[in-house]
């Protein structure tokens, strides 16, 4: 597969933005106030960018026809993880429960994480949807249609889909609410606009052709709008008016101007050694930080220490740890399958 450089630096952002999202669920414990907020506007495009990439990645790579055993090899590299990660951090919540005033059982406990994917990794769940979407796109060559129309349509569906469910207050068990593909549509639908009519085209159109960026791609893609979104953003947080999620409607618009922009600007630029290695444990990263955010908190205690010393420290354990984890793991074949695969970079 021939090499894109930008998805380099787009999966770097997201491992870095999913980490400190996280990261400052742990600081509100001690601050929470609008700067904080303003911290995570950036950070709430961490999940969009991973399931953007699960598909740019493979229509890039297999264009119109997926290989025998593409789903399978999915599951195994996916859902293992899924299984294996959601057995974890289960396990753990129902330690604490037990010496807590609330104690749950540990079948109701587990079943809250693998079929109600009430953790993390519900973004294993979305991605297995997209990677069946995508078996499915090139199984019934439906890479014959323009997308562009499926594009904005699923904008629409998305932003829907989100403002609705947040209005109505549907509150289904778990993350349920968030797996369901309404929410993340625009996503598959972008990525294959881009493949398409990116100017690093696979081999579906012939090196002699000469690609021509459609209008809306040139337009959309200035800074002139990113910026002014973000401004609008930025208003909307100093008024209180936004919550912060990859799940929001505003974030939909936020994402499709950030990606075309990002695209752009990092074309050509190649990723130095510091963005390779973050790709490289980037899904072990993105698995992983939680469980030692939490040894952390269990060692140190979130109020122990000093904030900046408590921030500092969660950093440092939480990417040490994970990368140690991943690095171990990826020692044997089991290993990888089960704690996440180190990607080849």
């Amino acid at each position: 597969m021939q090499k894109v450089e930008e998805i380099y630096w787009l999966r770097a952002y997201g491992c870095i933005a999913v980490f400190l999202f996280h990261w400052l669920d742990h600081i509100n414990q001690r601050v929470d106030n609008v700067f904080t907020d303003l911290m995570r506007i950036p950070l709430v495009l961490g999940t969009p960018i991973f399931l953007f990439i699960s598909i740019f990645v493979f229509a890039v790579r297999y264009n119109k026809q997926v290989p025998s055993g593409f789903l399978g090899q999915r599951v195994k590299y996916v859902m293992l993880p899924y299984l294996v990660y959601g057995f974890i951090y289960s396990t753990a919540e129902w330690m604490r429960l037990q010496n807590s005033d609330e104690p749950v059982g540990f079948i109701s406990n587990a079943t809250e994480y693998f079929v109600f994917a009430g953790w993390h990794g519900y973004f294993l769940i979305i991605a297995m949807q997209f990677y069946t979407a995508y078996w499915l796109f090139t199984r019934w060559q439906l890479w014959r249609f323009d997308p562009m129309p499926w594009l904005w349509g699923s904008c629409i569906v998305s932003m829907a889909y989100w403002g609705l469910a947040y209005w109505l207050e549907v509150a289904p068990p778990g993350y349920l609410l968030w797996i369901a593909p309404l929410g993340w549509v625009y996503l598959f639908f972008l990525a294959l606009a881009l493949v398409r009519y990116y100017l690093l085209m696979p081999s579906a159109v012939s090196q002699m052709e000469t690609v021509q960026l459609p209008a809306w791609i040139r337009v959309l893609a200035r800074p002139r709008w990113l910026m002014g979104l973000v401004v609008c953003i930025v208003m909307a947080t100093f008024a209180g008016w936004l919550a912060f999620s990859s799940k929001e409607v505003w974030v939909i618009p936020f994402f499709v101007l950030f990606t075309l922009w990002a695209m752009r600007y990092l074309k050509g630029r190649r990723a130095p050694p510091w963005v390779r290695y973050i790709n490289a444990y980037s899904f072990g990263i993105y698995l992983a930080h939680p469980m030692f955010f939490a040894i952390t908190d269990f060692f140190v205690g979130p109020t122990a220490l000093p904030l900046p010393v408590y921030a500092v420290l969660l950093i440092v354990v939480g990417v040490i740890g994970s990368i140690a984890l991943n690095k171990l793991a990826n020692t044997t074949t089991w290993g990888a399958m089960l704690f996440g695969k180190r990607l080849k970079v």
